[in-house]
């Protein structure tokens, strides 16, 4: 069972009745993992969100990880965290979260790249894949032939984010690429259990 599949990354504008219901439902649907965000610097209400998905999760076999903040993750005992790189050093947050937790690591350049293989992490988000209306200030797109060579380049897996949609991921998934990662096309659908169910569908 590959965990990194389809990776779902909570929208942090939601509130956490909405949150809790799209994370229950994308479960339901397949969801293989769950990165809950909080880009507000509210670590008590962060706190809360994770708690709210943590017990959505609970029973099932899907990890919740949480998004930059070691504090947090240790607060609710998550299953893991993924940093940025302009959060903590990768090699501090594993003496921190210890030799069991999963932690991830976003990539954005080649240098990157290069360094992923000596750090203690699990698996690398590679960001972006393609342009997103979201973020506009990425220093690179890595495209079907940068997801290409980032797989003969590291032997960690690679989960794509950035630009992810259904006319994509066909190709993408043909790329051996381990996961995909998704905000909108799960967090906003009318019912992100279909949603899910029809992003798999298309992995497949």
């Amino acid at each position: 069972m590959n965990p990194y599949k389809l990776y779902l990354v909570t929208d942090d504008q939601q509130d956490l009745a909405t949150l809790k219901f799209v994370v229950e439902r994308a479960v339901a649907g397949g969801v293989t993992m769950v990165q809950v965000r909080e880009k507000h610097g509210d670590v008590r209400a962060f706190i809360e969100r994770a708690k709210a998905v943590k017990s959505v999760l609970a029973g099932t076999s899907v990890p919740l990880i949480i998004n930059d903040r070691v504090d947090v993750a240790l607060a609710v005992d998550a299953d893991g965290l993924h940093l940025g790189q302009s959060d903590m050093p990768a090699v501090l947050a594993r003496q921190l979260i210890g030799p069991n937790k999963i932690l991830g690591l976003s990539i954005e350049t080649d240098k990157q790249l290069q360094e992923a293989d000596s750090l203690p992490i699990d698996y690398i988000g590679l960001s972006a894949l393609f342009a997103t209306p979201t973020k506009t200030n990425l220093k690179k797109h890595w495209g079907y032939e940068g997801i290409q060579m980032a797989l003969d380049s590291t032997k960690l897996p690679i989960v794509g984010i950035g630009g992810i949609n259904e006319s994509n991921i066909p190709q993408l998934t043909e790329t051996g690429i381990h996961g995909l990662a998704l905000v909108s096309a799960i967090c906003h659908a009318e019912d992100p259990k279909a949603a899910t169910e029809y992003l798999l569908s298309l992995m497949e």
